[in-house]
């Protein structure tokens, strides 16, 4: 772990870390990083999410800053107000469509929705399985389709899959023990199981961001809470966690913060910035 003068970038999740319980981002939250920013600490959101749930919680709280969505597949500058893509990293056509069979014959009755940087297609059965917080999508408004996204029209950046009876967590380690090809297999905790491009993460798209700031990881502190920020937290100098992570992500953090719902980012933010006030 780096000393506090050192950090110049903090990357945060989202859910069950920067926001709390409830989904949203507190008064204390939203201060803490305007301060660190007027201290000339970058804050940069690191999540699972898709782009319009990003733009709703930044218009939330008057962030203006970079995030990395989709778990590393897209990147969006929301300096404007607007989140403004700036870099997508998409799945293969042809990947898409040999993972779906893969994952269909290793276990029966599952189903897909795919996701592009503005789109989001899913199976009947997918929306069926769903309810709003597991998109921040209403289910009965998705839009279906058995044969995904049209890469005409909008490429596969990432690929969901559930299943009704079986847990995420159980899909989750079924597929990894199969070693699917081409594609980066994660998990966030949602009710369903993650997969973007082969490579593709929130690590190596904020190590894209530092490589153009001139910042080394050694200058960046990381926090998350799941299976899918575990990458993350590995390449940055200083890696934390809300004291409500999972298992994994608390075995690996240099520093355990407090939990979410007592704004454990804020309170790091707010150490950072008074830090930075003394030198």
């Amino acid at each position: 772990m780096n000393r506090a003068e050192d950090i110049v970038v903090v990357a945060t999740d989202l859910d069950g870390t920067l926001l709390r319980s409830d989904r949203t981002i507190s008064a204390r939250t939203a201060d803490a990083m305007a301060s660190a920013d007027a201290a000339g600490i970058r804050v940069v959101w690191a999540t699972a999410r898709a782009r319009h749930s990003i733009d709703e919680l930044a218009a939330s709280c008057g962030f203006r800053g970079t995030a990395i969505g989709a778990n590393g597949a897209v990147v969006l500058d929301l300096a404007d107000g607007t989140p403004n893509i700036v870099g997508t990293r998409s799945v293969p056509a042809e990947t898409v469509a040999s993972v779906k069979s893969a994952v269909r014959s290793l276990v029966p009755g599952v189903a897909f929705a795919t996701v592009g940087a503005t789109r989001f297609v899913a199976e009947a059965g997918y929306a069926e399985l769903c309810v709003f917080a597991d998109h921040h999508r209403q289910p009965h408004e998705m839009e279906l389709s058995d044969h995904g996204l049209s890469v005409e029209i909008e490429p596969t950046v990432k690929i969901v899959a559930r299943h009704r009876d079986a847990s995420s967590e159980a899909l989750y380690e079924l597929v990894a023990a199969a070693g699917l090809d081409g594609v980066e297999l994660t998990h966030s905790g949602a009710p369903y199981i993650e997969m973007s491009a082969a490579g593709v993460s929130k690590a190596s798209a904020l190590q894209e961001l530092c490589e153009q700031w001139g910042v080394s990881p050694n200058s960046v502190a990381a926090v998350g809470d799941a299976r899918n920020d575990l990458p993350m937290l590995a390449w940055a100098g200083t890696a934390l966690c809300p004291s409500n992570a999972a298992a994994p992500v608390l075995a690996v953090a240099d520093r355990v913060l407090g939990c979410n719902d007592d704004d454990a980012v804020a309170r790091y933010l707010e150490e950072l910035t008074a830090h930075r006030a003394e030198l």
